[in-house]
């Protein structure tokens, strides 16, 4: 019953995706070009030959994958590589890395019919879902077809799991199609061990590995620019927290007449408005995606262009990390840990709570509670910039630890 609900809630909104698309088109969160993926018409070709497909949802799951789809394409037994995803920024990020045998398309609107169209079309042999991404049809469709399915770095909260457990035996149903699944909390494999999954594993959160295939170079001006000031970085911002940036600012100016602050927002689409802000407060702004000469005397240097955050965290190493100060739940602070980044947050982190909690067990991160704290800690730390390397050595060894788990676990789940 509650299937056959999923099904025609899925199909009405099949019936208005065109409004949906057009609102999205619109709204620049759409390709004009290859919207048309969702709804199963392919701009990329299917090699006839053994193909592994992994699909995130956004930039975060995609990010994470990519290092292990570089050692994935040097395995002769696998031929091509699908990555599929939802959004149009995830694709921008995938843009800049020059595969050998993997192709990029939109993962389709989940009724039956494209399911199964998807999946007659490019024929998986292993399926392979990153983070929370559960699609009841296309999960179906994969078992039906005796096609593996691997829930990679799973990640469930408590507010999910209780949507699920409402509708228990529809949720075993879907759970239990799950081959195998690796874990990135003990909290997650508690929750899918009560909805059925029956292999499970836990080796630590996939975001940990070091992504060693991605040029981290700026451009040589912008580099020398960088170098020369006393920076700090507000990465994935959410609106509230440039304005704490801001007060943070105009107070450390006061002690470093040479300070640059680089702002880097969860939402690019909310430059226009940030640049208003600071032009409010009477700070001088530069863009990242205005490609022209910086001046000297800037105050904020807002990175507006996706995939470039580690570029900046590769040489600024005092980063505050958003969705902390606000009540969102916190972003994940592992891309500055890599680094050698020392990472500042606030409160508001219940998403990423096991993440920090290691994170600050090793002292490579800290937790603050507002304007008056923010700018005490970054004041400390930019006059100790070497406090955090050790702990990227062992954030580094982790990392490498998890890769070489996932990649066995990925090539013994292939269809032989």
């Amino acid at each position: 019953m509650v299937l056959l609900i999923y099904r025609i809630f899925i199909n009405l909104i099949l019936i208005f995706s065109p409004l949906i698309i057009l609102f999205r088109i619109l709204k620049k969160k759409e390709d004009v070009y290859r919207f048309k993926e969702k709804f199963c018409f392919f701009s990329k070709k299917k090699i006839k030959k053994k193909l592994v497909w992994f699909h995130g949802a956004s930039v975060g799951e995609i990010s994470s994958i990519i290092p292990l789809v570089f050692i994935l394409e040097k395995n002769k037994k696998i031929d091509q590589i699908l990555i599929t995803s939802s959004t149009l920024s995830s694709a921008k990020v995938l843009e800049q890395f020059k595969f050998k045998k993997t192709v990029h398309q939109f993962f389709p609107i989940d009724t039956n019919k494209m399911s199964e169209n998807f999946l007659n079309y490019w024929k998986p042999s292993l399926a392979v879902f990153v983070d929370s991404e559960i699609w009841p049809n296309m999960i179906l469709n994969l078992k039906k077809g005796s096609i593996p399915i691997f829930l990679l770095n799973a990640r469930i909260t408590q507010r999910s799991f209780k949507r699920w457990k409402i509708f228990r035996d529809f949720s075993k149903t879907i759970f239990q199609c799950i081959d195998k699944s690796i874990v990135s909390n003990q909290e997650t494999k508690n929750y899918l061990k009560y909805l059925g999954v029956k292999n499970i594993k836990s080796v630590g959160n996939l975001k940990f590995i070091q992504n060693k295939f991605k040029r981290l170079t700026l451009p040589e001006r912008l580099r020398k620019h960088i170098v020369n000031k006393t920076t700090w970085c507000a990465a994935s911002t959410h609106k509230g927290e440039e304005q704490i940036s801001i007060n943070v600012h105009k107070i450390l100016k006061k002690k470093y007449s040479n300070l640059l602050s680089v702002i880097i927002p969860r939402h690019i689409d909310r430059s226009k408005e940030l640049v208003e802000l600071f032009k409010e407060n009477n700070l001088k702004v530069h863009c990242h995606s205005w490609k022209t000469q910086i001046p000297k005397n800037i105050d904020i240097y807002l990175v507006d262009t996706y995939g470039e955050t580690e570029k900046f965290f590769n040489l600024i190493k005092v980063v505050f990390v958003g969705g902390s100060l606000v009540n969102h739940g916190g972003q994940n602070p592992l891309e500055p840990a890599r680094h050698g980044c020392n990472i500042l947050y606030g409160p508001n982190v219940n998403n990423f709570k096991k993440i920090y909690d290691f994170l600050d067990k090793i002292r490579i991160s800290k937790k603050i509670q507002g304007d008056r704290s923010l700018y005490t800690n970054i004041k400390k730390l930019i006059s100790n910039k070497n406090k955090a390397r050790s702990a990227n050595k062992r954030v580094k060894k982790l990392g490498d630890k998890i890769s070489a788990f996932v990649i066995k676990e990925i090539e013994s789940s292939l269809i032989k």
